[in-house]
This record gives C-alpha cells, structure tokens and sequence, in this order.
C-alpha cells in the first residue's frame, strides 16, 4: 500500500515549482556555486607545459588518464585549480569514520551531538589539509619527472602545492555550501557534475572511433545497450527496500483509547547508496595518480611502474581490491551512518513500536542485525558488480574513453536523490498551501458566525 504522503508527491505537479519561492532561490544558488566550480576547472595551475600536458593526456586518455579526468570533471586533463577534485575530502571522511568506530574518545564525541558532529567535521578538515598537502606534492613531483613543467625548480613545488591544496578545500567549503543552503548533497553533486561534463566529449570520440573503423557497429551498439540496461538495473535496485511490520499497541491518553495501528519499516536494499562506490574509487585514485604522471620521466621508479602495471583498469589485482572495498564501505557505512540498527530498536521502543514476534529492546535490535546483514548481500553484490562489470567489458573490447560502472551509478543515485528531495520541498510548499487556505477558511467561518449573530 502506498502512503498518503507518498500519493500525494507523485501527483505533485512540477508547475508548482515557479511558485516555491524557497525551493527556486535554494536550485538557483546550487546551479551558481557548480557554475563556479566548471569554470575553477578550466584556470591552469601555474608553470605547466600546456602542450606537453595535452600530448600525455590523449596518448593516457585510454587507461587510467580517462578516469582520472573524468573524475575531476576534467581538471586533472588541464591540471586546473581543481586537479585533486573532491577526493582528499572523502578519503579523510573515511578515515575519520574508522576511527569514530575504533576510538572510545572519538565515539563517546560522536554521541554528544551537535557539538560533537562539529568537531568530529573540523577534525575531517584537518584531515583534508594534510591530505591534499600529501597528494599535491605527490603531483608536483610526478610532474617535474615527467618533464611537463616549464620551470622546475621549489618555486614550482610551492606554488603547485598551494594551488591544489586551496583549490580542494575550496571545493569542500563549495559542497558544504550546496548541502546547507542549496538542494541535494553537495559533495556527491561535485562528483556528478565533473562525470556530466566529459560526457558529451567522451561520446564525440567513442562515435569517431566508430566512424574510422577503430571499433565495429556491434561493438557501438552493445555499449549502447549496456549503458542502458545499467541505469535500468541500477534504478530498479535503489528503489528496491524490504518492509518490516511493525505494531503499534492500543493506548489510552486520558479518558480516550486509542486502537493499536500497524506500518512498516523500510530498508533499502542498498542502505548506503553511491558512497561505497566513491569511497572505493577515492582509494584507488591515489596512488594511481602519482604512478601515471611518474612514468613520463626517464627516472621512473619501479615500484611506480609495478603499481600502474597491476592497479590499472581492468587487471586482475585492481577489480579485486575495487571489490573488496565496495563490499567493505556497504557494510561499514550502513551499520554506522545509514541505517543504525541499535538506534532504530531503540527508536521504536520509545514510540511503543515493535516488531510482531520479538521483544522490543536488544532483540529487535538483534533481529534487524539478521535482516540487515542479510539483505546487504545482495546490495554489496549488486554494488560490485555494476562498478565491476563495465570496467571489465571495457578492457576486453577495449573502448578509447573511460566508461564505468561507477560513473554511471555516481550519475543515477546523485538525479534519484537531488529529484526526491526537489519533490520533498515541493510538497512541503503544497501542505503550507493546504494549511493556509484552512486558515482563511476558518477566519472566514468566525466572520460569518458574527455577522450572523449581530443581525439577531
């Protein structure tokens, strides 16, 4: 059965959106700062070979070099401001996560609430900075030794460092702005917005290809078919929940008894949505990154090589690990953000709810953990093999731009999420609509009432 609620945002009309005033302030701020974020990807870091860049990055667009673009919405490709992209921020977040579930002192902060939240996020920023600072020297030397900076020298390694630590913290402060003030999550907008704009690129090349031979018809067509049939997949799969009954007793309040009721507890089969697959992503990205640009010079170092040979797309080593940390952040980021289950028990236990058959407290706790852990194997799965099986067909049939299962589930989640919370304030704007026009129905009543009463 569907809710009232539920029936009510599906027949919400999206003519209704010129007169939410809110909502269009709050998708017209959104759309300025990811303006400002596309043009930030379009300034050069300074003392960069322009030419020499783009001469790497067209002969490295075929591997890992598309990835990496096309994550950064292309500024790595142009070494703009933004060339570390958003991903110091979200490897800090994973880290400070791990520790909030290792560390008593961490844990007992993440319980204080609000103030604990806020310094839980300062020490995630403390943790960007010295990230960045880490990965953006990692850069400037990478591309020294690949011979693509005009003046090699400190100076370079200063000011480059500079450029792509500001540029990343920047980009933070961008995503919380959008979170806070605008619609939809910011970070995972970032993300969607970089993957948006080397779409049409990608595509222009991936059809040339095809008209010059390079791949054949079936090839274009069954890529086609794939991407299609992925986002069909994916969608079905995000909307897919398990519902858990819930009871709700008889209770009196006062002289009244109220009938017991009964609803039900939505669980998704993918809790934690599109952040195992950017959290696996951001893992991978950064060693990779450093060894890419290192292999340029004469002085490349092995070890540097041994990571490009066995971490690159489509080897073995590389879908192992990326599956291993997909399955991972499913299931330490639903137990410890997405869906609590010590919380949910506890929850229902205050509201009187229980689940028909166990003890509410510890048991249902203990029960949710049973459903839970068990409807995560088929979202771990499910997550994997959509990041997973792209990246293989891609290395097999050996497509010239970088198409994954990530990027296209980053796509669907992020439009999925940002469209249902449009919807949400949409129908919040037609329940304030409702409760006005009762209000002056209601005034309008007591006037009648009175005038009624005078003429007597």
């Amino acid at each position: 059965m569907v809710s009232a609620a539920e029936q009510m945002a599906a027949n919400t009309s999206w003519a209704a959106l010129g007169k939410a005033t809110d909502l269009r302030k709050r998708i017209l701020f959104t759309l300025g700062l990811l303006v400002v974020y596309r043009l930030g990807t379009f300034i050069p870091v300074p003392g960069i070979d322009g030419a020499e860049l783009r001469a790497f990055m067209e002969s490295a667009g075929s591997s890992i070099g598309g990835m990496l673009s096309m994550f950064t919405g292309g500024a790595l490709g142009r070494m703009g401001v933004f060339a570390l992209g958003i991903m110091p921020y979200i490897s800090a977040s994973i880290i400070v996560q791990l520790m909030t579930s290792m560390v008593p002192a961490l844990e007992q902060l993440k319980k204080e609430g609000e103030q604990g939240r806020k310094k839980i996020n300062q020490y995630t920023r403390y943790g960007t900075v010295f990230l960045a600072t880490l990965q953006s020297y990692g850069l400037a030397v990478s591309l020294q030794s690949g011979d693509l900076v005009t003046n090699p020298g400190g100076f370079f390694l200063a000011s480059c460092m500079i450029t792509l630590v500001g540029g990343t913290m920047f980009l933070m402060w961008l995503g919380e702005q959008i979170t806070q003030r605008g619609i939809g999550n910011g970070i995972s907008l970032i993300i969607f917005v970089g993957i948006i704009a080397e779409v049409p690129a990608a595509l222009a090349q991936f059809f040339a290809s095809g008209r010059s031979g390079a791949i054949s018809p079936a090839v274009i067509i069954g890529v086609l078919v794939m991407v299609v049939a992925v986002i069909a997949f994916v969608v079905f799969m995000e909307r897919s929940l398990r519902k858990i009954h819930i009871q709700y007793p008889r209770r009196q309040v006062g002289m009244k008894v109220y009938d017991g009721g009964s609803s039900h507890l939505p669980v998704k089969v993918n809790p934690a949505g599109v952040i195992p697959a950017i959290f696996a992503s951001s893992l991978l990205l950064l060693p990779v990154t450093v060894s890419t640009f290192s292999q340029q010079g004469t002085s490349t170092s092995p070890i540097m090589s041994t990571i490009l040979a066995y971490f690159g797309p489509g080897q073995p080593l590389y879908l192992l690990f990326f599956a291993i940390m997909v399955v991972f952040f499913t299931y330490f980021y639903t137990y410890n953000v997405a869906f609590k289950t010590d919380e949910v028990a506890d929850n229902l236990k205050n509201q009187n709810g229980f689940v028909p058959g166990i003890r509410p407290g510890k048991k249902t706790a203990e029960y949710l953990d049973y459903v839970v852990t068990r409807i995560l194997v088929l979202g771990s799965a499910y997550l994997a093999a959509v990041c997973l099986l792209p990246e293989i067909l891609r290395s097999q049939f050996t497509i010239p731009f970088y198409f994954g299962g990530t990027s296209v589930l980053i796509v669907v989640s992020v439009t999925m999420d940002t469209i249902q919370q449009v919807q949400s304030h949409l129908l919040a704007h037609q329940y304030e609509g409702l409760i006005e026009k009762s209000q002056l129905s209601g005034k309008g009543k007591r006037r009648a009432r009175r005038k009624g009463a005078a003429r007597r």
